[in-house]
């Protein structure tokens, strides 16, 4: 095991673009080691932000396979020796509607935006308690905190992201583990778009994102944030 006083080290899904890789960069340049979970590791070749200074390892994640969550802590553990904080960033949009859309892309959303979040907490979490100073970020939307499209499966899965966050706080908590559901609205990344999207120049800043989200990993115990909602748009019910 690496000795305690070694830096904090940070697993991320979906690290190889987007949200992801901003936060990646960003705590990277915070001092944080880090282990990616990306689908195809050879294809990851654009390292800009992530050279020198603290370690970075990437290891192959695929999201949609069960087993995939346990090896991927149990190669971190290997390499590192600890884990202090679990981005759960990786996700996928389907239009699925009351009126459109198949039960197998319902089952997809929630594979992949639910259930492979809850096993990779479920496989970090004795890890996390340990630290002491444990953080799971969730990376949800604000899509899973009110309903401004027909797109119900979507927002269903993030809003179960947003309360599994407050679930990792309520049995975390005494072990020192905090949690943050973090909403955006539309980000400045390829996945962004749609009819109703702003111009992509008026999205949130995917690196302006990814402050926000290395603060409040960096808050102490004493200063935890349950949900950090943060838009390009104004909405008058948020």
């Amino acid at each position: 095991m690496a000795s305690q006083d070694m830096g904090r080290v940070a697993m991320i899904s979906g690290a190889n673009r987007g949200i992801g890789n901003a936060v990646a960069r960003r705590l990277h340049a915070d001092g944080y080691r880090l282990s990616l979970g990306v689908r195809r590791p050879a294809a990851f070749t654009d390292r800009s932000g992530l050279d020198g200074g603290a370690e970075v390892e990437l290891f192959a994640y695929e999201a949609a396979e069960p087993a995939d969550a346990q090896r991927w802590v149990d190669q971190t553990l290997s390499r590192f020796g600890r884990i202090d904080v679990l981005v759960n960033n990786a996700g996928i949009h389907r239009n699925v509607t009351l009126e459109s859309g198949s039960e197998d892309d319902l089952d997809e959303l929630l594979a992949i935006n639910v259930k492979a979040p809850f096993r990779l907490i479920r496989a970090a979490l004795p890890h996390l308690k340990a630290s002491g100073s444990g953080r799971v970020v969730n990376v949800a939307s604000m899509s899973g905190k009110r309903a401004r499209n027909l797109a119900v499966g979507y927002q269903m899965s993030k809003a179960a992201m947003v309360m599994l966050s407050h679930a990792v706080r309520r049995i975390g908590w005494e072990s020192g583990i905090r949690a943050v559901a973090v909403c955006p609205g539309y980000v400045r990344t390829d996945m962004a778009g749609g009819p109703t999207a702003p111009p992509r120049d008026q999205m949130t800043d995917p690196d302006e994102l990814a402050g926000l989200i290395a603060t409040v990993v960096g808050l102490s115990n004493t200063g935890s944030v349950a949900e950090l909602l943060v838009n390009c748009q104004y909405e008058h019910m948020l």
